[in-house]
């Protein structure tokens, strides 16, 4: 695959306002850090029309029963991981529902896998053990665009038929080639001459927490701003649950606490026995007609 001329390659630039940075004290370097660091957030908030199109796709895929893949190597990849390891303990669905593929597998999570990114045979590889399907959705991450695992990722999920989307720092790369949604960051050059885990990495982040929580809210695994469907896995959790619905409901911590006994500690079907007072059966029998919409089980 052809790479990306050097000249053209944003993440390669060299930031004017850095030079000299060895030789700068601690708190200089700090609030240089800090200057260009504001800079990213209003660079993502730029790109909001092409990140609203790929929240709507994700929505349009998952209601399909498809899936959201996010595809990336290095620093970009851990990201992925990340955001998709936090979608099932925030929204309650299923793990298969959000997926990452780092280059090199598990072992490049916390650590360098040499060659890892170059390798496009894998890439098509790692996808077929998906079993990619027209329904599914690829998310390619690689701040330079020249990734060749990730546009390997993206050739293949086009050939298949899916919706392939790219989160870059550079509009012009190779990966817009197989993207149909394109959402290029221009975060300018970091202050350490190409380590994108700075500046680009910080937007990455941004733009995968507005791609997934946007993604999840219209799904309607929130409601009002709290996490209707989080996982109550520990005690912290439980004790969250039931100030969430506390707050949702406006019940008294004894007649939450009940409520959720009855329910299973399901905070969906307590939420509609403390709203409309009913007990759990009709409650449940109220999402199931509702087809688990909660705002219509609730009449509201």
């Amino acid at each position: 695959m052809p790479s990306l001329p050097q000249e053209r390659r944003r993440t390669e630039h060299r930031n004017p306002a850095s030079r000299r940075l060895d030789r700068l004290p601690t708190k200089a370097i700090l609030r240089l850090m800090n200057r260009e660091d504001r800079k990213v957030a209003v660079s993502v908030g730029r790109e909001i029309p092409s990140i609203a199109r790929a929240v709507d796709a994700i929505v349009r895929s998952i209601r399909k029963g498809g899936r959201l893949i996010y595809v990336g190597a290095g620093s970009s990849g851990r990201l992925a991981v990340l955001d998709a390891a936090e979608c099932p303990p925030t929204f309650g669905v299923s793990p298969n529902t959000v997926q990452a593929l780092i280059a090199g597998g598990r072992k490049a999570v916390t650590g360098a896998v040499e060659g890892a990114e170059d390798s496009a045979r894998n890439a098509v590889r790692d996808l077929r053990a998906k079993r990619l399907a027209r329904n599914d959705i690829v998310v390619g991450i690689a701040a330079s665009g020249t990734t060749p695992y990730v546009l390997s990722a993206l050739a293949f999920a086009r050939k298949r038929g899916a919706t392939t989307v790219a989160i870059t720092s550079n509009r012009k790369a190779p990966i817009a080639r197989d993207a149909q949604i394109v959402i290029a960051v221009d975060v300018g050059p970091e202050i350490v001459t190409g380590s994108t885990r700075l500046k680009a990495g910080t937007s990455q982040k941004l733009v995968l927490n507005m791609l997934s929580t946007a993604a999840m809210v219209r799904l309607g695994h929130v409601y009002d701003n709290l996490m209707i469907d989080i996982a109550q896995t520990n005690e912290k959790l439980r004790q969250r649950a039931l100030r969430i619905l506390t707050e949702a409901s406006g019940a008294d911590a004894s007649k939450a606490k009940h409520a959720l006994r009855q329910s299973g500690h399901d905070l969906r079907k307590a939420l509609v026995m403390l709203k409309n007072g009913v007990d759990a059966k009709a409650a449940r029998a109220r999402l199931a007609v509702a087809k688990g919409n909660l705002r219509q089980a609730l009449g509201e």
